[in-house]
């Protein structure tokens, strides 16, 4: 039998498949591109590129943009929407490469992150209500068919939304740091709940257009994690949302996954619940909470795409490898997990290489005789 692409592998095990082997694969947007990272795609390490499906148009929005100095090191600037029922305000802080580095962030793989929020009191609600009342989602499938092309059998392109539902306000607009979001959640629950429902309004035509995109799996990226997301406001908001999302997208035929990479153990009876098809980026300890085997336990319907923990890496090459072999011993025979090298940091070559030397022996099913002879070849 030939071997599987890396594209089959990941779709395979996604749709809860045994392929020939534990997938693995670097997202783009972290990916060094260079001797160990052709390396490492040589040796079976497969590439996921995330682009979207659709353009986003504010009418009736007014947005400037003012650099406090402009400066190709970092740099601050201000982000102004004005609109016909009042006028909000972001200031931004970016670091050197931004623009230059993938996927908008810096060159050590910072993104930008917001030093003053839009909403700052219960009189902004209203203009960011008329933004989402007044957004135009239209397909556009140009960069999906273009990442195909360009990537082949190689890996996997992705459709996505950064952020959608209560996420928005708790990530993008209102923000979580010292309590925002849940300040206002008690203080103006109505402008909350209002503007809630404004923006899962907003969405759903771009729930019909990533059905009918060219990719074969659609994020979430919603960053659940339960220290943020109790299991009031994920039955409450996110369960619904999650419920639009994949009703649409499994009629077309997509797989749906969510970014899930904080600490899930206060969610773990809910997330069966929920119809989403991969949790993506979970996190074992000792930076999450659940481990592969506890998860793929209480998850039997789910596919898991475990993102490699980032405190690790920073133990060096030979804590990695422990860690991937101890993942393998906790993964029964495998056919439910794929591995990403990384779910936010750049990975060091050597940790690169470290971690390849051992996902690419682990042929399915997986049995702790196998385990063991992996482990016996690195020595």
């Amino acid at each position: 039998m030939a071997e599987m692409t890396r594209r089959e592998r990941m779709l395979k095990a996604s749709r809860r498949q045994m392929a020939d082997r534990v997938p693995f694969f670097h997202n783009w947007r972290h990916c060094q591109q260079g001797w160990a990272e052709r390396d490492c795609r040589n040796r079976g390490m497969g590439l996921s590129w995330a682009r979207p499906s659709y353009t986003f148009t504010w009418h009736g929005v007014e947005v400037t943009e003012t650099y406090e100095s402009f400066t190709t090191a970092t740099q601050t600037l201000r982000r102004t929407f004005k609109t016909p029922a009042g006028t909000i305000s972001q200031v931004e802080k970016r670091e050197p490469g931004y623009g230059q580095w993938h996927g908008v962030r810096g060159w050590r793989d910072v993104t930008p992150w917001q030093t003053e929020r839009a909403i700052k009191g219960p009189d902004d609600y209203k203009v960011l209500k008329y933004m989402y009342e007044n957004l135009e989602i239209k397909p556009d499938y140009f960069g999906l068919e273009q990442a195909k092309d360009w990537l082949g059998e190689d890996g996997m392109v992705w459709d996505w939304v950064p952020h959608a539902g209560l996420q928005l306000l708790m990530i993008d607009w209102v923000g979580s740091e010292g309590g925002r979001f849940f300040v206002h959640h008690a203080r103006y629950p109505d402008l909350v709940e209002e503007m809630y429902h404004a923006i899962s309004k907003a969405y759903e035509p771009l729930w019909e257009i990533a059905a009918g995109s060219p990719a074969d799996f659609f994020l979430l990226a919603d960053n659940v994690d339960a220290v943020l997301v109790n299991p009031k406001l994920f039955k409450k908001y996110f369960m619904p949302e999650w419920e639009k999302c994949c009703t649409a997208l499994h009629g077309g035929g997509k797989l749906v996954g969510v970014h899930a990479d904080g600490r899930l153990a206060s969610l773990k009876h809910l997330i069966p619940e929920t119809p989403i098809d991969v949790i993506e980026a979970l996190h074992v300890p000792q930076m999450g909470d659940l481990s592969l085997g506890e998860a793929l336990a209480l998850w039997p319907e789910k596919v898991i795409w475990t993102g490699f923990p980032g405190s690790v890496y920073a133990l060096g090459p030979q804590a990695t490898k422990r860690q991937a072999l101890a993942m393998l011993r906790d993964m029964g025979t495998g056919e439910r997990v794929c591995f990403e090298m990384s779910t936010e940091n750049q990975v060091s070559n050597e940790n690169l290489l470290a971690l390849t030397s051992v996902l690419e022996h682990a042929t399915l099913p997986l049995t702790p005789e196998k385990i063991d002879q992996i482990e016996r070849s690195l020595k």
